[in-house]
């Protein structure tokens, strides 16, 4: 027990006496939170809109304000022409366009129902179905107002019934997206800086020849690899416990959980990282090459974990891999603690596998480390 405890102090000492390595451990990955949880969004804003009104009528005019006072649209100019039109699309000016018929107004009030004409640019697919939805909601939205205004009293006498919804909204009443990045954000950066940390630690001692001095005293390699490891899962406790302060006075992100569950799945999830770090290190022998394996795993794992993209909306085999993604399951745990409050029973299914994948990667971790002498 001695020899770990004194392990553990050389390597805290180690890490406190690099100055370079400071900032990277406890001030950027907090920086990274900030910027990341603010630009990391999906949220649709400030869209390019511009119009062709061919009627210009109080009608169309009214349509128009209907998207000058909707907080997602940037109304910029009324083209004269859909050459005008095109072109500005062309060159990116506009993302909507809205054409408005000749005798937009005359043909509602005579044939009861008109066409309208929309065209957006769908470079970026997603963004543009979001645009089509806000458009639609804003264009029914104006034809039931105009009804009332535009049909003759004996059609009033028989109307359709309007079904009004309410939606409420759980867990995130404000449809805040922060809320919902916040904490798959701190589960990236928990994750990222124990990995490279953990996979270069080891290949530095190699690069330095220490690794040889050390592999020739009597220290086991149980001992050794604990005393060189357990600094490691202090920071990344340390990282999470700073990260959910910033979550909450920066953000005020809800944590409805039990903050003693998510330091118990997160102990057991940092093992697991540190024993595919010391994994990594055991087949690596520069920094370099230890920091690329590492990225590459971690970029693959990021991108299947449903940070960004719900894990439903992926192909089936996709899906299947997912199962084998840890940071997947620190993702879904995180949501479902700080923003649903679940309790130790809805998490279980998630603690266990993390807890077999931790014995396992520690396992093949241990295994792959030659103490030579």
């Amino acid at each position: 027990m001695k020899t770990i405890l004194y392990i553990i102090q050389k390597e805290f000492k180690q890490i406190f006496r690099n100055k370079g390595m400071l900032p990277i451990i406890f001030v950027l990955p907090l920086l990274q939170l900030v910027i990341l949880s603010n630009a990391a969004t999906f949220e649709v804003k400030n869209i390019k809109f511009g119009y062709i009104d061919n009627d210009h009528t109080s009608t169309s005019r009214a349509l128009v304000e209907k998207f000058n006072a909707s907080t997602y649209f940037n109304v910029l100019t009324d083209f004269p022409s859909e050459t005008l039109a095109s072109s500005a699309m062309l060159k990116g000016e506009v993302d909507v366009l809205l054409q408005i018929p000749h005798y937009f107004e005359r043909d509602l009030q005579k044939e009861k129902h008109n066409n309208l004409g929309v065209i957006i640019n769908a470079i970026d697919g997603a963004a543009a179905g979001v645009e089509n939805v806000y458009v639609t909601q804003i264009v029914q939205r104006f034809n039931q107002n105009i009804k009332v205004e535009l049909l003759q009293v004996s059609d009033q006498q028989v109307q359709p019934a309007v079904i009004e919804t309410i939606p409420l909204f759980w867990y995130n009443k404000t449809l805040n997206y922060k809320t919902f990045m916040v904490p798959g954000i701190l589960v990236l950066l928990v994750t990222m800086i124990t990995l490279f940390l953990s996979g270069m630690n080891i290949v530095r001692e190699k690069e330095i020849g220490t690794l040889e001095q050390i592999n020739v005293t009597p220290i086991k390699k149980s001992q050794f690899i604990i005393g060189k490891l357990f600094p490691f899962w202090v920071i990344g406790m340390g990282l999470l416990t700073v990260g959910l302060i910033l979550a909450k006075v920066i953000f005020n992100v809800p944590m409805l959980g039990s903050l003693p569950l998510m330091y118990l799945y997160t102990s057991i999830y940092i093992l697991v990282i540190l024993g595919i770090g010391l994994f990594i290190s055991n087949f690596t022998d520069t920094q370099q090459q230890a920091m690329f394996i590492a990225w590459f795993f971690t970029v693959i794992f990021i991108l299947m974990s449903g940070l960004f993209t719900p894990i439903e909306s992926m192909p089936k085999w996709a899906q299947t891999l997912t199962e084998f993604n840890p940071i997947r399951y620190f993702v879904e745990v995180m949501r479902m603690v700080m923003l649903k409050g679940s309790g130790f029973n809805d998490i279980l299914p998630q603690l266990l596998k993390t807890a077999l994948y931790a014995f396992v990667m520690n396992g093949l971790a241990v295994w792959s480390y030659k103490k030579t002498t």
